[in-house]
């Protein structure tokens, strides 16, 4: 008996999870997840980088053991955020002295939903932060998402159930990480008059 129920917790644990959705790679161990939290609001990562902080949906525990792991490229790119007028550097691709790193200064405008692609990377970390403007992100539901093409080079696209991503307006005071789990949609239109935006857009090779 004490086996028929612990089986009937677990389905219910599992369809429970699939009715909410998946966005973002789950971590059962609940110290580590503390300890990511904990690091981030503490700042230690910023290197100098106060203009904007981690949005909510950014994964803390991918965060926390990415930097650990490639803390000399996540240190270079937030001193570079830091040390540059964003506003002023011309358009196009900057590479972060130092790195393999580069930052692509994009002035671009936001687009209808039913345009723009979802995706994420296996290999490359998404660091996004608009500067100017509002950009809306899309984040996609694993469960009812599947790929529609070919993965690559780093790159593949879903078809998604758009009543279940989640959608957030990006500003000039937060920043965005899409790390491989995150599948995310870029440039959605807001309900703003002006969709213009500048964005600056780092990968970062996502460390095994």
């Amino acid at each position: 008996m004490r086996k028929v129920l612990v089986l009937l917790a677990f389905v219910a644990m599992a369809v429970g999870c699939k009715a909410q959705g998946y966005y973002t790679q789950y971590y059962q161990d609940k110290n580590l997840v503390d300890q990511a939290m904990a690091w981030m609001d503490r700042g230690e990562w910023r290197n100098g980088f106060t203009k904007a902080g981690p949005h909510h949906s950014v994964n803390p525990a991918d965060f926390y053991t990415q930097y650990q792991k490639n803390t000399q490229l996540w240190n270079a790119l937030f001193d570079w955020l830091a040390k540059t007028d964003l506003m002023a550097i011309p358009k196009g691709k900057h590479p972060i002295e130092g790195t393999p790193l580069v930052a692509s200064v994009e002035d671009s405008s936001n687009g209808p939903l039913e345009k723009r692609n979802s995706e994420s990377h296996h290999h490359n970390i998404d660091f996004q932060y608009v500067v100017k403007g509002t950009e809306r992100f899309g984040i996609i539901d694993h469960y009812t998402s599947k790929p529609n093409c070919k993965y690559k080079p780093d790159v593949i696209h879903y078809d998604y159930d758009v009543e279940k991503a989640r959608f957030y307006d990006s500003t000039p005071d937060k920043f965005f990480i899409f790390f491989p789990s995150d599948w995310h949609i870029a440039k959605v239109a807001t309900e703003l008059d002006d969709q213009n935006i500048r964005v600056i857009v780092i990968k970062v090779p996502f460390a095994e």
